[in-house]
């Protein structure tokens, strides 16, 4: 419906007024602290997207993504029976059956998302793209993050990036679908709201920021957009859509940040895996520290916590 998106117009300068309140928020402490801490550990999509990555590697990482916290460190907070896992592990098509094993022999039910579609450039024919994201969901994927081709945008060729979108819908098959819309590359903050209405409308179950391989990310002005875009689709069609900020979040201080946008603009009811996911790589680790210090009132050595 390209009546949505023909008069957009965003206030940029009021966004990011609003996006620097949000930065001056007081944050939460003590136990209000480690709450919102262990939500965000529920949330988050342990990635890693490296050239050199091992099976040795992956398997490392999903006993992590069981074991996010000290077993210790949830007892004290009386957490330890709550299963608390991160909410999925993310990797390049080619490590997904790595994963899948890794996380089949840990006896747990994490989900493997995996990149897809030309991922991070979009700069691959439409027919790769699919044929790599029927690879990803027949390897075990069950959640893609499929990037989309940024020229469809920048040139305002929105049925032709409906019509990506959905084939790639259509490719995934069971499997969720998260389309990454490269914010960074989008050049403004009203193609980013039309970008993620096209994506919704072509039935993405989320809608992600960043590749995380841009010079510029997850940024609060873009999240506080794509926020808006989900509720007004909300609106017109009673349709939820998960939102996914990626690229740049790597303190426990972010992580809190962006759950608090994320409940002021969408509501409680986005504040759980199903709907909101944090893709992050080093994120973790931090939270861990805080977790850590919170429990037992001092910083954590090197050699006290597990590697995320």
């Amino acid at each position: 419906e390209l009546g949505w998106i023909s008069k957009v117009y965003v206030n940029q300068p009021a966004v990011v007024r609003h996006a620097e309140r949000i930065q001056k928020w007081r944050t939460v402490k003590g136990n209000w602290q480690a709450a919102w801490l262990l939500k965000a550990v529920t949330c988050i999509d342990l990635t890693t997207l490296s050239g050199d990555d091992t099976p040795s590697n992956v398997h490392r990482m999903c006993f992590k993504a069981k074991h996010p916290i000290r077993e210790d460190l949830l007892k004290a907070m009386d957490m330890h029976d709550k299963a608390i896992t991160v909410a999925a592990v993310c990797v390049y098509p080619a490590r997904v059956t790595d994963a899948v094993n890794a996380l089949k022999a840990a006896g747990c039910n994490i989900p493997v998302a995996s990149v897809a579609a030309g991922f991070p450039s979009g700069q691959t024919p439409l027919e790769t793209k699919l044929a790599e994201i029927k690879l990803a969901v027949q390897y075990g994927a069950r959640e893609i993050d499929i990037v989309i081709s940024r020229s469809l945008v920048l040139s305002g060729q929105w049925e032709g990036l409906y019509e990506e979108i959905r084939q790639c819908r259509e490719a995934c098959g069971e499997a969720h679908m998260k389309t990454i819309l490269a914010t960074g590359e989008l050049g403004s903050l009203a193609n980013v709201y039309k970008a993620s209405m096209i994506a919704m409308m072509a039935g993405s179950d989320f809608i992600k920021t960043s590749t995380g391989k841009e010079v510029e990310n997850a940024t609060l002005p873009v999240g506080v957009v794509m926020m808006r875009a989900i509720k007004e689709f909300y609106w017109q069609t009673g349709n939820k859509v998960g939102f996914k900020p990626a690229g740049g979040i790597r303190t426990a201080k972010d992580a809190i940040t962006w759950l608090m946008l994320v409940k002021e603009e969408l509501g409680v009811e986005w504040l759980k895996p199903e709907l909101f996911r944090l893709g992050a790589s080093s994120l973790l680790e931090d939270i861990e520290k805080q977790i850590f210090h919170h429990v037992t009132g001092s910083y954590a050595l090197q050699h006290d916590l597990a590697m995320a």
